[in-house]
């Protein structure tokens, strides 16, 4: 069964920096790009950044341009956002999904497997 569990998440304060971890089981993991993504109350979940399986390619959105960055390391099935500078706006649930379409995709009804999410709560 696959799974993709998410770590890292925290309550920060605005200026501060996390890096999320999203560690893949029993996927076959370098075959996959994967997707970050966040939901907010109230608001409809967006894509935050991807990378191809490779980590040749990035897509970060431009609500956190220059700010956060994704990675991956394949040999420990890990994907990556470091996020610094963060700011209250940037409080959601965080989501790793993973998707074999290329282009990697931005909607995320072309992601095939989830996590079930980390809380990131920045106060201002």
């Amino acid at each position: 069964q696959v799974q993709l569990i998410e770590s890292g998440g925290a309550l920060v304060q605005a200026g501060d920096s996390l890096r999320l971890s999203c560690a893949a089981s029993e996927l076959a993991f370098s075959k996959y790009s994967m997707g970050w993504f966040r939901q907010a109350p109230g608001k409809e979940g967006e894509i935050v950044a991807h990378i191809v399986w490779s980590g040749a390619t990035t897509y970060v959105a431009d609500s956190v341009k220059g700010r956060f960055s994704i990675s991956r390391d394949n040999a420990k099935n890990t994907v990556y956002l470091q996020m610094n500078s963060l700011k209250p706006e940037d409080t959601a649930v965080y989501y790793c999904a993973a998707s074999t379409l290329l282009p990697v995709p931005v909607v995320s009804d072309e992601y095939k497997y989830w996590g079930q999410g980390t809380q990131v709560t920045v106060s201002s």
